[in-house]
């Protein structure tokens, strides 16, 4: 709700203007389980302008920016907000299987007799709570355990974790200090007395202190622990999606234009997390692109070892012919191109509105380092991904 009204402000439209809203999120509230519809009335939205919620774990609000711009490319709509929304700090936690079943059958039982032979099953086990886990349904594998995997397959030591994770932190840092991050929207929480004003994960450590930190899945030898791994965090993020032509109708000054995008998937179990490897080189392709045209690479960091992996995964011939059906490897990015203010290993990660952030991230780094395209990328849960190719529009500027 904020982060509409917000996008509102920063842009200057009328609410009246936006034609469609679309917005992701991950971990449903029943009772708004249309978070999009339901977010844009309490913005102040016209009860006219219609709204729906997607859903794709962590590149859910990857989704609702595509999304969106299909509907303007079939001609439906002109203006759409799209977003991400997670509240992790207040998860929905059901009651056990066994209790709801009891309960269920409790509105059928109409005589005492019948209520008395239903409770008397009651046992206390009934009572423990089913507490929401990151962990893929196919599998039934946390994503951590994943990860701990992936670094092991790749051979990624925990000191190399380590010194990324802090890589992560440190530019985040500098990020903030030099001003960049100027799409952060201050927020007030209920109990605090002073507003919210940065994302408050970013804690440039050193690499000793993280080495003392214990393995947090794959215990007493696992490599991925609670400093080289993304935090879960409250947050919402929102952009603007039209033509050029009814931007410029609008008065407005376009960022980036999205290029192209695709959607991937691959084996949830042993390939969770290597998204980015697989949908690279293909939206590469798509743009006829070569790796060295890339100025700007924003990629989710899941985990150190998550964005480790990918890297040597994208420069191995090995992989690239076995796993991919390629010839060759696509290569690996240029670091000094890469994730340049942090990522969610400092910012945080709430699932479905990191998306947007990568997004917004990629298009002002376009301005600032004078750069013209730059590659979006995530890995999802469900073994499945997202590249995105965005170019710098020619009257953006840094907000």
């Amino acid at each position: 709700m904020l982060y509409c009204k917000s996008l509102l402000r920063k842009t200057g439209i009328p609410k009246e203007i936006v034609d469609y809203i679309i917005y992701g999120t991950v971990i449903q509230e029943v009772k708004t389980s249309n978070i999009g519809r339901e977010a844009s009335l309490a913005a102040g939205f016209s009860d006219k302008t219609p709204a729906h919620t997607v859903t794709m774990a962590c590149i859910s609000s990857n989704q609702s920016i595509t999304t969106g711009i299909g509907l303007i490319a079939a001609g439906a709509y002109d203006v759409i907000v799209a977003g991400g929304v997670e509240f992790m700090s207040d998860v929905p936690i059901r009651l056990s299987r066994k209790l709801r079943n009891l309960l269920l059958r409790s509105n059928k039982a109409k005589t005492l007799p019948q209520k008395f032979q239903l409770f008397s099953s009651f046992r206390p086990s009934f009572l423990a709570l089913e507490l929401p886990a990151v962990a893929e349904f196919s599998s039934g594998e946390t994503m951590g355990h994943s990860a701990d995997r992936l670094a092991a397959a790749f051979s990624i030591s925990r000191k190399e974790q380590d010194d990324y994770a802090l890589r992560s932190h440190s530019l985040a840092q500098q990020a903030y200090d030099k001003g960049y991050l100027t799409d952060i929207v201050p927020i007030k929480v209920p109990g605090i007395a002073n507003a919210v004003t940065r994302d408050n994960g970013v804690r440039v450590s050193s690499t000793e202190q993280l080495q003392k930190l214990k393995p947090a899945f794959i215990k007493p030898h696992g490599t991925v622990t609670a400093g080289n791994a993304s935090f879960l965090t409250d947050g919402a993020s929102a952009c603007l999606i039209t033509t050029e032509a009814k931007a410029k109708e609008l008065g407005l000054k376009p960022k980036a234009y999205l290029r192209d995008f695709v959607y991937v998937s691959q084996d949830p179990k042993d390939q969770l997390l290597l998204g980015p490897t697989y949908a690279v080189p293909k939206v590469l392709e798509k743009a006829g692109l070569q790796l060295s045209d890339i100025d700007v690479w924003e990629v989710h960091e899941a985990f150190a070892g998550q964005i480790l992996a990918n890297l040597k995964a994208m420069d191995s011939d090995f992989f690239a012919q076995k796993y991919m059906g390629r010839n060759t490897k696509v290569g690996a990015p240029d670091l000094n191109k890469f994730n340049n203010w942090g990522g969610s290993l400092s910012i945080g990660h709430p699932f479905a509105a990191t998306g947007v952030r990568l997004t917004t991230h990629a298009a002002n780094r376009l301005m600032r380092e004078d750069g013209k395209f730059a590659v979006i990328a995530a890995c999802a849960a469900g073994g499945q991904g997202v590249g995105m190719l965005v170019e710098r529009h020619p009257d953006g500027q840094p907000s």
